[in-house]
């Protein structure tokens, strides 16, 4: 019955998958991994059950295109600075797994199909298995990435355990967290107006309110200042504390305990003409007098810097006039519900430009025809639209829990498409070369790791959060990005991860095709 019912598969794979997924051994589960293990056991007791290949192709898309929505703006910050080196020393590592898995199918006989699998499956990249599928032509390369995947999570979590238990931790000087504190000017301590005193504060320290006898105000640049007026900074712990010391002391709480003038709310972004605008950008209807002081994006919170994008989900603090409340509730939407919707304009007509990007052919030497194809399309594209946030009308961005719906059910169906398409001969492949898949797969995940942590805790002397960071972006699998932190607690591992994890996943797409190119699509390599 489930080979006359392609979608009783699909939804049956996808349920049992994730029930395995949620199975915990030693704190090691395969999560949404598992769909592709359930996907080849039901494939291979039904091989007529596989759903048509346009679902997984659909899948994949929404996957690529939620991870490059979310991480344009990092990706293309990676290109230079301290993100040039993690990704310089990812795309490093990346080459060794790749030199290793075509130097095993070379020696062991190999199927290139089955080679360029592995090396996606041990660095658990989906899309560049989807490549690796567009450039043989069929789903050969799911073999070698389903045997690969479990040990390209179990291996970079040894490897992070061992390392942290050989090594003396060395963590990168984290910014100190924004912070409010009111502060008394001293006599002689100031002369003038608030904008001639912010010119001599410390960087990144704004004053946000100010209060002058009983009455708080809005910052204004030309308010005239005069010792025992009350001003409210926020920005980093240090530079606030340098502050107080510079103007005068702090204060006893009186201008945030006072309501009566000015009041603090938070709303949630979520009209469209808000999203995607700076803070610089914001125009409060009727005249409102008011100042966003500081943006909450998930456990994040941000300085309201002029140059700050407003994305859909963020919870904006804004300091007005109590009347103005209401008039402000409607300005930034203020809804939760709204900030889990999509523009399905925007993103049908991103993902068609990603597509039609994948479709196009570029002559090269020695390689031929060449094009970044459905793996890469998508995701390429999807970075461009997250860095630019907004064009005219349209609204790129994507509220985070909406993104992370879309990727997630994304990924789900091309996992569990692809497990049906290849259940067959998976059993008969690992029934004959198991061992020898295993073993070269171990391979291909242990040598970008051992280089990682030679090159980068020996010879470049990388703190040891920026190096996890740079390993989690090579092995690409949240699981080991959780894992890394749990070991190490610094927020530069997902800053780390969030440079490389696109930049590397569109050099592995271009490195599986290329190896695909030049190794043929046939016969042992």
């Amino acid at each position: 019955m489930i080979e006359q019912s392609p979608m009783l598969a699909l939804f049956a794979t996808i349920g049992i998958g994730y029930a395995i997924g949620r199975i915990s051994v030693a704190g090691f589960s395969l999560d949404i991994g598992a769909v592709l293990f359930a996907g080849l056991a039901i494939g291979a007791i039904a091989p007529g059950s596989a759903p048509p290949a346009l679902v997984s192709s659909i899948g994949l898309v929404m996957f690529l295109y939620g991870i490059g929505i979310q991480y344009g703006r990092q990706f293309f910050e990676g290109l230079r600075g301290a993100g040039l080196k993690w990704n310089a020393i990812g795309a490093m590592s990346v080459l060794s797994s790749l030199f290793i898995a075509i130097l095993a199918g070379s020696a062991f006989g190999i199927l290139p199909a089955h080679s360029l699998g592995m090396f996606a499956g041990a660095l658990t990249s989906t899309p560049t298995l989807q490549a690796a599928i567009d450039a043989f032509g069929n789903r050969a390369p799911a073999i070698g990435y389903s045997v690969a995947y479990p040990g390209g999570i179990i291996v970079p979590i040894l490897c992070i355990f061992a390392l942290t238990k050989i090594i003396q931790v060395r963590l990168a000087t984290a910014p100190p967290p924004p912070t409010t504190l009111e502060v008394v000017l001293a006599a002689g301590s100031v002369a003038g107006t608030v904008g001639e005193v912010l010119a001599g504060l410390p960087a990144g320290v704004r004053v946000i309110a100010v209060r002058q006898g009983r009455t708080n105000r809005l910052p204004d640049a030309q308010l005239p200042l005069s010792a025992g007026d009350v001003l409210l900074l926020f920005g980093p712990s240090d530079g606030v504390e340098r502050a107080s010391r510079q103007l005068g002391r702090a204060g006893t709480g009186q201008l945030a305990a006072d309501r009566g003038d000015l009041d603090l709310r938070r709303y949630f972004v979520s009209r469209a003409g808000v999203a995607g605008q700076p803070v610089k950008a914001v125009v409060f209807p009727d005249a409102i007098g008011a100042a966003v002081v500081e943006v909450r994006r998930a456990d994040t919170i941000l300085v309201a810097d002029p140059e700050l994008i407003l994305e859909y989900g963020d919870r904006v603090a804004v300091l007005a006039p109590r009347q103005h409340q209401s008039a402000l509730k409607k300005y930034f939407g203020d809804s939760i519900k709204s900030t889990t919707e999509v523009s399905y304009l925007s993103v049908g007509l991103g993902m068609s430009l990603g597509v039609l990007l994948g479709l196009i052919q570029v002559p090269l030497p020695v390689i031929g025809s060449f094009s970044i194809g459905l793996a890469g399309g998508p995701l390429v594209v999807a970075l461009i639209l997250g860095r630019l946030v907004r064009t005219g009308p349209f609204t790129w961005h994507m509220p985070l829990p909406a993104n992370l719906t879309l990727r997630t059910f994304g990924l789900t169906l091309f996992l569990a498409a692809v497990g049906l398409g290849s259940g067959a001969p998976f059993v008969e492949t690992l029934a004959a070369k198991g061992i020898l898949f295993l073993a070269v797969s171990t391979a291909i995940v242990l040598t970008p790791m051992v280089l990682l942590f030679v090159i980068g805790h020996v010879v470049l002397r990388m703190k040891t959060d920026d190096l996890l960071g740079a390993t989690t972006g090579v092995t690409g699998n949240p699981a080991i990005l959780v894992y890394a932190n749990r070991m190490v607690q610094s927020d530069r591992i997902d800053a780390a991860y969030a440079t490389t994890f696109p930049t590397l996943t569109v050099f592995k797409i271009i490195c599986v095709q290329a190896a695909a190119a030049l190794l043929g699509r046939g016969g042992p390599i």
